[in-house]
């Protein structure tokens, strides 16, 4: 037989693809197989399609960063055929049954499906304004605070703190400069615009809880913090506040596209665990009947 490299005439370039050649042998194969098991079932026939060896060629490209030889994509078919065969063997013989890692690969395949069959438009502005509003709470920015602080050491006793601050308050009411008092400290002079929870980080929770009380415009004080004591100025503090759409719309759009999802998955379960009736069955030891539930009872609750 005159193989392909010694023909008298250049064939086409299409013609010299490694997948061709493989799909060309493996027919004939199948072809050969047919003719001399004509009692082959259907059930035991399995088909590797141009898309399964396309698909096979692709993740090996992506995954050396080369085309696969023609011993090589058929070495990748051979393991295709292998797993597809050993899973229907296992499955004859019922080893997925009451596997829970099958059961958990199972259920998120059927998740997928049934997310995609309330599948609809992109959300528009009316949608997304309306899921804005509703769940404000948690596209909100929180409570801001610009101030300024002067710091006193938390270790030295209290009454020593506490007069050494109203000190300070006197001297500030004279036109001191707030550098001037207190104790050098590796805690900003000033903060500005900085959200509570960040406020707490540094100063700790009680300080921040403290100083979104304050009016602005006075010194304050002393304000107990994780560090030591400190008086306070705020000079400005914005309130919680809930942005526009179009600072936020990528979030707004995230959250609602997840919460369709599950909203899909929980009706798509409703609608199959009425099909369902489960009974629960008894510990050994105990003489009660086997307990009914019904779709309503194991249905799942109504999110908020």
């Amino acid at each position: 037989m005159t193989s392909f490299s010694n023909a008298t005439t250049r064939p086409a370039r299409w013609w010299r693809e490694p997948i061709l050649h493989f799909l060309l042998i493996g027919g004939l194969l199948f072809f050969v197989y047919g003719r001399l098991n004509p009692a082959d079932q259907a059930g035991e026939r399995i088909v590797v399609s141009l898309a399964v060896v396309d698909d096979l060629a692709r993740q090996y490209q992506t995954r050396w960063m080369r085309p696969a030889s023609e011993q090589e994509l058929a070495g990748l078919v051979e393991s295709y055929v292998r797993d597809e065969i050993f899973f229907r063997e296992g499955v004859a013989i019922g080893l997925d049954r009451d596997d829970p890692v099958i059961k958990r690969r199972v259920r998120q395949k059927l998740d997928v499906i049934a997310e995609e069959q309330l599948a609809r438009a992109a959300p528009g502005d009316a949608e997304l304004q309306a899921y804005l509003t509703q769940h404000a709470g948690r596209f909100s920015r929180p409570v801001r605070v610009s101030f300024e602080q002067i710091f006193f050491d938390g270790s030295a006793p209290a009454a020593k703190v506490e007069r050494a601050a109203t000190a300070a308050l006197a001297a500030l009411a004279r036109g001191s400069k707030p550098a001037t008092l207190g104790q050098p400290t590796l805690l900003p002079a000033s903060v500005e615009q900085a959200p509570l929870d960040l406020i707490a980080r540094d100063f700790g929770s009680n300080f921040a809880e403290q100083i979104s009380l304050l009016p602005p415009g006075e010194w304050r004080g002393p304000l107990a913090s994780s560090l030591g004591a400190h008086l306070v100025r705020v000079s400005a503090r914005t309130p919680v506040k809930v942005p526009p759409l179009d600072e936020v719309r990528q979030q707004v759009a995230r959250e609602w596209e997840n919460e369709r999802r599950e909203q899909s998955r929980d009706a798509s379960y409703r609608k199959l665990r009425e099909r369902y009736v489960v009974t629960i069955e008894p510990a050994a030891d105990s003489a009660a009947a086997p307990a009914t539930t019904t779709a309503a009872a194991l249905a799942p609750a109504p999110r908020p």
